[in-house]
């Protein structure tokens, strides 16, 4: 690199240099993985698209594809002691959806929302307590705003694992950015 380094230069400046091959003869010496080092070291930014490209080259493009799940599919893997996580990124909530399919299943009245935040933690749990008695549905959004209550959300969802007398048609479900606290239990 040090003796072509206006070669190198270019490549590293370049608007895409993940989908530009390596100056020099480079792209033949190495695989797609050390490429990735390569990128990483000088392009860290560019780094999310090299990989999409990496799992569709050597995996193939069901890796990186949306897959088409509805909420139907989603609803026969959950039960009353498992909650069912929606990891949320910029520009997308699934509160719109989870209200609607609770309108089409009969628990408009009966799916509870609820946003986390400041001082909403003993609301939460209040409604939690009742939904696991008298079937009810609840949605706690935002958990990435609520630090302080994660520790018990997870022992309200270990609890859970115990219990005998919560109604059947009981579900939690959760909404939250990715966050280094979020309970791994509760994952």
């Amino acid at each position: 690199m040090a003796e072509n380094e206006a070669v190198w230069t270019e490549w590293i400046t370049c608007d895409n240099p993940q989908t530009e091959p390596l100056p020099l003869d480079w792209s033949t010496k190495i695989d797609d993985f050390q490429k990735l080092i390569i990128l990483k070291s000088f392009r860290p930014e560019k780094i999310a698209f090299s990989f999409q490209n990496y799992v569709k080259d050597n995996m193939g493009n069901y890796f990186i594809e949306g897959q088409n799940v509805t909420m139907d599919v989603v609803q026969a893997d959950t039960n009353s002691k498992t909650p069912l996580i929606f990891i949320l990124s910029t520009g997308a909530d699934p509160t719109a959806q989870l209200l609607k399919f609770a309108e089409n299943k009969g628990f408009g009245d009966k799916m509870f929302p609820i946003s986390l935040g400041q001082g909403q933690g003993p609301k939460a749990d209040k409604l939690i307590t009742e939904a696991c008695r008298e079937g009810y549905w609840v949605l706690l959004q935002n958990c990435h705003l609520a630090e302080t209550y994660m520790p018990k959300l997870e022992a309200q969802v270990i609890e859970f694992q115990e219990r005998e007398d919560i109604d059947p048609e009981f579900r939690l479900y959760i909404t939250s950015m990715p966050c280094p606290f979020f309970p791994v239990f509760v994952l």
